[in-house]
């Protein structure tokens, strides 16, 4: 019976060694695919930030919107479509992002496109002392020309309800004319919905200040240009030219530490893997003497 016994822990060992080795070469592989990525990413960002920046209009067609390419918007703000995501930190700080509608000019700077643009414009801090307060928002008047990055979607963070099967934060079915939405992530398909905004398809990420083109000039740009908006601007909206902080977290670009830990996986499978052979080598042996005695009695 110890013979027995002794094989079937062999084997079991075996077993358990050829799933680890399999597991560790897996992560490894994936690891490769996380360092393929991010070079892919990092090649799609300098291909775009290449790129002659892009004066936005109406007439703007989805292959000239490459993400991370500089582009410039003129129009006017959109003040109570506002939206603010929460959870954005910087610099450690809690604070929200300013997302706001830019509802774009034509050519000649006077009437509406009835075409929009959602703007990132900045990042706000948390008053920890509001007791759940929105901060007040600064917002300019008038004609403005925005530069900043074009993104295909509004970064995203991770709601642990999502993952749990929930329905992630969204925004109302209409917006609120005592202050602004709070989210987490902002879809702009929900968005535009939500709305009634028509939206290009991108996400302008804010990088300078803004520029006032023809001070409080821009009547007809702002007076019935868009469906379901409120007659002014939500009490909570400061009309100033405050500057917001824009410091616009990048995507990690890091594939060589991908590659490191796809070394340290290799690593483990091969270890376990040897650690495998020499358990076969041991039993293989075994194997021949036992068939000898079992012959000779």
């Amino acid at each position: 019976m110890k013979p027995a016994h002794t094989n079937f822990r062999s084997v079991l060992a075996l077993v358990l060694l050829g799933a680890v080795a399999a597991c560790c070469f897996s992560l490894g592989m994936w690891q490769l695919s996380r360092a393929a990525e991010r070079d892919a990413l990092h090649n799609a960002i300098e291909r775009g930030r290449l790129q002659a920046p892009l004066v936005l209009s109406s007439d703007s067609r989805p292959p000239e919107l490459t993400a991370w390419r500089a582009a410039t918007a003129r129009g006017v703000w959109v003040p109570e479509h506002t939206v603010l995501l929460e959870n954005r930190n910087l610099d450690g700080r809690p604070g929200y992002w300013v997302a706001t509608p830019l509802m774009l000019a034509d050519a000649n700077r006077r009437t509406s496109t009835g075409m929009a643009i959602l703007v990132l414009r900045g990042w706000l801090p948390r008053d920890l002392n509001a007791a759940g307060g929105t901060p007040s928002i600064p917002m300019e008047h008038g004609l403005v020309e925005v530069t900043g990055e074009m993104h295909t979607h509004v970064p995203r963070i991770f709601e642990l309800w999502q993952w749990a099967g929930g329905k992630s934060s969204s925004l109302p079915s209409k917006f609120p004319a005592d202050g602004p939405p709070v989210v987490q992530n902002l879809e702009l398909g929900e968005y535009a919905r939500a709305t009634g905004l028509n939206v290009l398809p991108v996400v302008l990420a804010q990088t300078q200040e803004s520029v006032a083109l023809q001070e409080g000039a821009a009547g007809d740009a702002t007076s019935g240009s868009h469906s379901g908006t409120a007659s002014g601007p939500p009490s909570n909206v400061t009309s100033s030219t405050a500057p917001l902080a824009r410091e616009w977290p990048g995507p990690s670009l890091d594939s060589d530490q991908n590659r490191g830990y796809a070394l340290q996986w290799f690593s483990f499978s091969a270890i376990a893997a040897i650690a495998a052979a020499l358990i076969a080598r041991g039993m293989l042996r075994k194997a021949p003497r036992g068939g000898r005695n079992k012959e000779t009695s």
